[in-house]
């Protein structure tokens, strides 16, 4: 071990940090986080630091470097380009056995700054010890994905009732099990809404009852890529004891869940295997009433024709706490990954999201508003009516050659788009493997131009009249 990981409390104490510019003020950041007193020698302040001198948040001594300066400091930085002059620095901080650290100079510093993750109270330092500090960083930027920002808070609530908790419960085992139940449960995920008052009634309530309640996260998969789930998301389901999953879930996404974590399918086909609702609403009460860490994985964006609403209302009805994580919904991810944009200038200044399935006693659709022009039409689970709805779409005003696309497998390496027109959609969707995005709109034209990902652009049109298929046993990803 080259270097002894420690924590020192800075709070209050005169910290010397010789030099004036981007470097200097980046350490002085730092140390202003950890309420240190700054004192800086520097000919002259950048603007950053410039500013904080006169707010008085840091003291400019000088501008000139005197060995007296040292004497009274917990430690001492050196962060200017003259590199004599941070020689000289690091003689007379050793001389008077202060630590001291000449920036990128590994060999002139007693002390090192590691990479760290801030989670107050909760910190991670992460060092090389100064071998490899793009290394520590990776690290740092893995770990940072697996820390929630929540973690603090915790940390903060436990510290005002660490007493009483030793005061209830007398052994080391029974504290450290009680410790680790309420972190894993539903405390945590009070803490994690921001619902603090609730969270410590839940921790009085489980040292005084031994309640074990338990609760569900609704998380957003996004379209297929698992690049695209977002940081929240994967935090989540790399903490649920149980996960109910769509058909819409790739494979790739369900690779990140925890391992030993139960996996349970709750997805719905169009003319295929049906979960019905009230069975995944039972399920997840269920699971959470069992004191599991729950989460609800949905494809796309929960709250984007994925009935998250109607999931969430059982669990409120049921008293059960809940958080959402959104995720990007397929009209966003696939039209993205198929170089068609949604608004444009030129062609389009609106979007509209829309599905092809709905309840029985649905209103009808007001198919005047969706066809106008100059907007694009985005529809989900729209191909097995796909004739009825381009003739619906001609019928109240939308030409004929306006230009279509039918999206499968979206954002994944084996998307395809096929490109036609209003006409001939219904002979697109037919062939089209389900369920796939329908995209009406002048916007569809940009496809040539602007696809990017995957597909070999001009080999996927259909022209009217004279289709021509690529497709193979493909689908895209919607929200369930």
């Amino acid at each position: 071990m080259n270097y002894f990981p420690l924590f020192a409390d800075l709070k209050h104490r005169p910290v010397l940090v010789v030099g004036g510019g981007a470097v200097a003020a980046r350490k002085v950041s730092l140390l202003l986080k950890a309420n240190a007193e700054v004192r800086i020698v520097a000919q002259k302040l950048n603007p950053e630091l410039t500013a904080l001198w006169q707010q008085e948040r840091v003291i400019w001594l000088s501008k000139a470097f005197h060995a007296e300066q040292v004497r009274s400091v917990f430690f001492v930085i050196a962060a200017t380009d003259d590199e004599q002059l941070n020689h000289r620095v690091f003689l007379v901080a050793e001389s008077q056995h202060k630590l001291v650290n000449v920036v990128d100079d590994q060999p002139h510093c007693s002390f090192i700054f590691p990479s760290i993750i801030d989670r107050s109270p909760i910190q991670v330092a992460i060092s090389s010890g100064g071998s490899a500090p793009v290394l520590a960083r990776l690290l740092r930027e893995k770990l940072e994905a697996l820390l929630p920002q929540h973690l603090g808070a915790m940390a903060e609530i436990s510290g005002v009732w660490r007493r009483k908790v030793k005061s209830k419960l007398k052994t080391m085992t029974e504290r450290r099990r009680f410790w680790e139940s309420l972190f894993d449960g539903r405390f945590s995920q009070l803490v994690k809404n921001r619902q603090i008052n609730q969270a410590e009634k839940e921790l009085a309530l489980q040292l005084n009852e031994d309640y074990q309640g338990g609760s569900v996260s609704l998380v957003g998969a996004g379209p297929g890529d698992a690049g695209l789930l977002t940081l929240k998301g994967l935090q989540e389901i790399q903490q649920a004891d149980v996960v109910l999953y769509d058909a819409l879930v790739s494979e790739e996404i369900l690779e990140l869940v925890r391992r030993d974590a139960e996996l349970v399918f709750v997805g719905k086909r169009a003319q295929g295997k049906q979960v019905a609702q009230e069975s995944t609403n039972q399920l997840l009460v269920k699971y959470a009433k069992q004191g599991k860490r729950v989460v609800r994985l949905k494809g796309g964006d929960p709250f984007v024709f994925g009935r998250g609403g109607e999931e969430l209302e059982t669990l409120a009805a049921q008293q059960i706490p809940f958080s959402v994580v959104p995720g990007i919904t397929a009209a966003i991810g696939a039209t993205a990954y198929a170089g068609i944009p949604l608004t444009h200038r030129d062609y389009a200044q609106s979007a509209i999201f829309v599905t092809g399935h709905r309840k029985a006693d649905s209103a009808d659709i007001e198919w005047q508003t969706l066809a106008r022009s100059n907007q694009t039409l985005v529809i989900y689970m729209g191909t097995l009516k796909a004739k009825d709805i381009a003739t619906q779409l001609q019928e109240f005003g939308r030409a004929s050659s306006t230009p279509v696309a039918v999206i499968s497998q979206g954002t994944q390496i084996t998307q395809k788009t096929q490109i036609g027109t209003l006409a001939n959609l219904a002979e697109l969707a037919e062939k089209a493997p389900t369920p796939a995005l329908i995209v009406v709109g002048e916007v569809v034209a940009l496809h040539d131009k602007l696809a990017w990902f995957g597909e070999d652009k001009g080999t996927d049109k259909l022209v009217q009249k004279r289709p021509h298929f690529t497709l193979d046993s493909l689908r895209i990803e919607r929200v369930a």
